[in-house]
């Protein structure tokens, strides 16, 4: 088999049996500068966690369908959608900030499991132990297939780089100065990209762990300076000594297996629990099946478009269906359309020239679309995560370009 079939077929089996995302790996912060939500917003989202589809609501959006091929992603929006309306919020903290609920074969059976569809039933009925963890693996965190990624990597930080004692003083430093002093001072750069590291970032299977498919990593090995395994070693550095990490709830959870009630999701947050629990909650739907089915399927207009990185994907393995779902984006879209999306490539030129039909005429989509370079550009580095090469922020025009 040549290596490219052989690479797909590993990263659709580790996506198409399990749980890959605990949680979302795309900054909300930036979203919500970028979209400028409203109640008026209907807006549609691949799941991944849930995480960010709660934090939309939260900043307005009107209602948020998350949309995910992957049925294990949508039950886990949905358990945490259960666990707003049917707990009190230590209990919810401890499930999903804690990531541990020692009381989990009591609380699931009588709190939670009546209030889920059937999937998402069967999956935690099964993988109720994710929460009730292990000596060597305490945390939901390190489940699922990102979570086994970061289980490894906090096994190579603990006994093999052993630096466990720098790592916890960056995630306690109050500003980036002390962040870079703590760096530079135990050398974290050359202790954690060992060779044994790099080489592992730089093989397709560890990057089907993380999501990562074989395009993407390709994409950044023709473009960055070093390839991937450079890239990742320069986007570490930047988080833990140029951006401050006192509220990167992404990678303290990744380093540690928690949150804090300080440094969380915007769901996590007490004040945001109760608002979630008094209604907001049901603005969020889930829906597995792809975006493009989700899309022929719905009826109604689509104002907030929410692609996170999977056009990569479809363009290096199925760009008829890449073109199909930019068709139904457009048909879709109401007034006022606004789409994000991010990418592991530096520059994406192939959205533009896909062709696109409106009021009976073909269009480019760069006829369409009007990009927000200077917003993207500023908010970019700032990104908490800041593991995507580029990010995108664009208006869809309401009516097709008049004739030249």
């Amino acid at each position: 088999m040549p290596l490219g079939r052989l690479s797909r077929a590993a990263f659709n089996l580790v996506h198409g049996r399990n749980l890959v995302y605990n949680q979302c790996w795309e900054d909300p912060r930036l979203d919500r500068q970028a979209l400028q939500l409203s109640s008026s917003d209907n807006l549609v989202v691949i799941t991944s966690a849930g995480c960010n589809a709660l934090d939309y609501v939260l900043a307005g959006t009107g209602h948020v369908y998350a949309v995910d091929m992957n049925f294990r992603q949508n039950a886990v929006l949905e358990l945490k959608k259960s666990g707003i309306r049917n707990l009190d919020y230590p209990t919810f903290f401890k499930l999903f900030g804690e990531g541990n609920l020692p009381e989990w074969k009591e609380v699931y059976p009588s709190k939670l499991r009546n209030d889920l569809p059937p999937d998402a039933q069967k999956f935690w009925d099964r993988y109720g132990k994710f929460f009730t963890g292990t000596r060597s693996r305490p945390s939901y965190y390190f489940r699922g297939t990102s979570g086994l990624f970061a289980w490894i990597v906090n096994g190579y930080i603990n006994r093999i780089a052993r630096i466990r004692g720098p790592i916890d003083e960056l995630l306690e430093a109050k500003t980036v100065e002390e962040q870079q002093e703590v760096f530079q001072r135990h050398d974290l750069k050359k202790k954690l990209f060992r060779p044994l590291l790099r080489w592992l970032l730089g093989r397709d299977a560890t990057m089907a762990l993380l999501g990562v498919p074989r395009s993407q990593r390709q994409q950044l090995d023709r473009d960055y300076p070093g390839g991937i395994a450079q890239f990742i070693e320069d986007r570490v550095e930047t988080v833990f000594a140029k951006l401050p990490l006192h509220d990167n709830y992404f990678w303290r959870v990744y380093l540690t297996g928690k949150y804090t009630p300080t440094c969380c999701p915007e769901y996590l947050k007490e004040h945001n629990f109760e608002e979630l629990k008094a209604g907001a909650i049901d603005r969020v739907t889930t829906h597995t099946d792809s975006l493009l089915g989700f899309l022929e399927k719905h009826d109604g207009q689509i104002s907030r478009y929410v692609l996170l990185d999977h056009m990569d994907w479809l363009y290096a393995n199925y760009k008829e269906i890449l073109t199909t779902e930019w068709q139904a984006i457009v048909d879709k879209a109401a007034p006022g359309t606004k789409i994000i999306w991010r990418s592991a490539s530096l520059d994406v030129d192939f959205i533009d020239p896909i062709e696109v039909e409106r009021d009976g005429q073909k269009y480019k989509l760069g006829d369409l679309l009007t990009y927000d370079r200077e917003m993207a550009e500023r908010l970019h580095p700032i990104d908490r995560v800041n593991t995507y090469g580029s990010f995108y922020i664009t208006d869809l025009a309401d009516r097709a370009p008049a004739a030249q």
